[in-house]
């Protein structure tokens, strides 16, 4: 069963727009070191099965209120956090060569009504073969078969980081295991959090800060891709978080490049 929990919000418009961009949004070490080590502990005594219904880990990780408040920007007030999640535990040495994928129920839309999390309770150099995201992949629509044959993509991130760092990402964000060359296992819990009201903009406004300056920005996508489609794209989500998907609808003036909104 998943509880609800709301607090403020502590991202700026500037920052949701850029999670609007990428996808992704990274929090390092903000899990303390003893309960990383005492995850890494219970991890190793239960064949990977994660502590999620301790109230260590729930205080700890699960309710860490260094999380909470960009949570409570992107998914609204009364956001449902989990008491269960899945940990990706794999022993090296692994060669991987490809492997990219969205996980099931994945949907190209402007909606964010979901938050899936990447917790690392260890560190996680690149010979334990961390997890690689690619960023504003969330917004490109591709079938798995098409995905897995890619190798190597530039600018992909990667999750090789200290532990007790984590993740928030939109659920349909690209990401693949990478290649290890230790002989170590490595743990990766995964979790989500949900939305439950409609979106509305009441994070932290900044002042002059206006929807339709999303449309301006520059993609935070690698990918090739049409960059007027992208644009778009992140601006649409942008308007959707707001609140104002109804008031969305743009077009290219092709003599200035200059965006035009008007109403549906």
């Amino acid at each position: 069963m998943d509880l609800t929990y709301d607090c403020p919000p502590t991202l700026t418009d500037s920052q949701v727009l850029e999670f609007c961009k990428t996808g992704l949004l990274r929090l390092d070490t903000i899990v303390p070191d003893e309960i990383n080590k005492r995850v890494f502990q219970y991890c190793n005594q239960h064949d990977g099965a994660i502590p999620a219904t301790e109230d260590w880990y729930i205080e700890n990780v699960t309710l860490n209120p260094q999380v909470f408040g960009p949570i409570r920007s992107l998914l609204g007030r009364d956001f449902t956090y989990p008491t269960a999640g899945g940990n990706h535990r794999v022993q090296g040495p692994i060669r991987i060569t490809n492997g990219w994928h969205n996980d099931g129920g994945s949907t190209h839309k402007p909606n964010l009504d979901c938050l899936q999390v990447f917790y690392l309770p260890q560190d996680t150099p690149k010979e334990l073969g961390p997890t690689e995201f690619l960023p504003g992949s969330h917004l490109l629509l591709s079938l798995q078969p098409w995905m897995r044959h890619y190798g190597n993509i530039r600018g992909s991130v990667s999750t090789a980081v200290p532990a007790g760092s984590i993740f928030l990402t939109a659920y349909s964000i690209w990401h693949r295991r990478t290649s290890s060359t230790a002989d170590e296992i490595r743990n990766l819990i995964k979790y989500w959090y949900k939305r439950t009201v409609p979106p509305e903009r009441d994070w932290i406004q900044e002042r002059g800060f206006q929807p339709k300056d999303a449309k301006q920005s520059q993609p935070g996508f690698y990918f090739h891709r049409e960059h007027h489609r992208t644009i778009n794209d992140v601006a649409e989500m942008f308007y959707w978080l707001c609140g104002m998907e109804d008031e969305y609808s743009s077009v290219n003036n092709l003599d200035n490049n200059l965006p035009i909104f008007l109403s549906k």
